[in-house]
């Protein structure tokens, strides 16, 4: 991890007196007549009440909004990172945690006009960030809502956190204005993909989301005097249960074709949630032994940074 330059204020500060974010709001805008925002190009038309596969329409739907502390720790800080919850999503992972959130659209519709109040009230309780958590199915609306935030005010980072399904179309109208990129680098096979979280073609899609990402923002991951991330990439790659993830190929990818010193986050906390109970194999947590070959794999490729989850064998 490294400091270098500091970044005193967000990239979206600048867009907005240039009136570049505006015309980026009104090409995401766009967008929402003949959705496109993800890989599955579903094309309805949002503005006029239909939905595609993530269920999302025109406004804004969102679960919860606080200051969490469980990320990773240049996110959280001291003071939390200000998740905001997205309802809805563009998966159906049979182990999400999250879905009543994600599947069963638990949440309520909001304005833009409170989501930007949202941002600023994170801000207020001295959130180090404002993480959109889930955001991909709604970034007009979040474009939407920055430029009354900006005026009121906001000048914390933007975290976009992601499954990394994402079109690279989407992910260039964020440029500048999305500080910290925090995708997953889920799955390194199409078929398991599909099989456990509804993807289609996830491992192109995530993978030029991800060389998109880096383009923007390097391998450096920019921190202020106190250690809090203000510009970069963080990549995370939840292990599972029999290797389904494809741990050692997403690893020699990210180190292949992105850099050996981009931060990846090697998570170990998965758990059977939701369909997974009945799965025969992901019904049960990750052993000690696969989250120890998945470290390995992790030195063994040289990749310089980022952070290990500690194994809890108490929660077997």
């Amino acid at each position: 991890m490294t400091g270098g330059p500091q970044v005193e204020l967000p990239s979206y500060l600048r867009l907005h007196a240039s009136g570049e974010l505006e015309w980026r709001l009104e090409q995401a805008q766009a967008i929402l007549s003949h959705c496109t925002l993800c890989p599955r190009n579903c094309r309805v038309n949002r503005l006029e009440g239909q939905t595609g596969y993530c269920r999302a329409g025109s406004e804004p739907v969102v679960a919860s909004w606080n200051a969490h502390h469980w990320e990773e720790p240049p996110i959280s800080g001291s003071g939390g990172s200000g998740t905001i919850f997205f309802t809805h999503c563009t998966a159906r992972c049979l182990f999400c945690q999250n879905y009543p959130i994600s599947q069963l659209g638990v949440g309520q519709k909001i304005s833009v006009a409170r989501l930007s109040q949202i941002m600023l009230e994170l801000q207020a309780r001295g959130c180090h960030n404002i993480n959109l958590v889930t955001p991909t199915h709604f970034v007009p609306q979040i474009l939407a809502a920055l430029p009354a935030a900006i005026d009121g005010g906001l000048r914390l980072p933007l975290v976009y956190n992601t499954s990394g399904y994402d079109t690279v179309e989407t992910i260039r109208l964020l440029s500048d204005v999305v500080d910290v990129y925090l995708p997953d680098a889920k799955y390194a096979d199409d078929d398991v993909g599909e099989r456990l979280s509804g993807f289609r073609h996830y491992v192109e899609n995530n993978r030029s989301a991800l060389c998109e990402m880096y383009r923007q923002v390097g391998e450096d991951l920019v921190l202020s005097a106190d250690g809090l991330a203000l510009r970069g990439l963080i990549i995370r790659h939840l292990v599972l249960p029999a290797g389904l993830a494809g741990t050692n190929a997403v690893l020699t990818w990210i180190r292949d074709a992105l850099s050996p010193r981009v931060h990846v986050s090697l998570m170990a906390q998965y758990f059977p949630a939701h369909h997974a109970l009945n799965d025969p194999v992901l019904c049960r947590k990750i052993t000690p032994e696969e989250y120890i070959e998945a470290l390995e794999c992790f030195d063994a490729l040289q990749i310089e940074r980022g952070w290990r989850q500690e194994y809890c064998e108490e929660s077997d």
